[in-house]
């Protein structure tokens, strides 16, 4: 069985955070430790099994084997990575409401 390094952009870092932040303004530490936890497993899940992740369908000639999954408890967010070489690397950490292509 293959072994994945996990690697994350400095913009899914940051989306990672900037949603545990407002998570904890808006109802405080309790749902944004979940949403953490929630997302730890989801790059784990990842990690483990890289293909299980839906292939994205973008237009754009980049983005060609960027795969998403969801984040359990946060069916509206997804999680953005692409397999590259022994490395899942996390592009995004979004809600699946916005420009994704674009913000990819």
């Amino acid at each position: 069985m293959r072994q994945y390094r996990l690697a994350l952009s400095d913009v899914a870092a940051a989306d990672i955070v900037e949603q545990a932040d407002w998570y904890a303004a808006q109802s405080g530490e309790t749902l944004a430790k979940r949403w953490e936890k929630a997302v730890t497993a989801a790059m784990l899940r990842a990690v483990s099994r890289p293909a299980s992740g839906a292939r994205c369908r973008f237009r754009s000639p980049e983005l060609r084997g960027v795969r998403r999954t969801t984040i359990s408890g946060f069916p509206k967010h997804l999680l953005f990575y692409r397999v590259d070489e022994g490395e899942i690397l996390v592009l995004r950490v979004v809600h699946g409401a916005r420009d994704l292509e674009r913000l990819l």
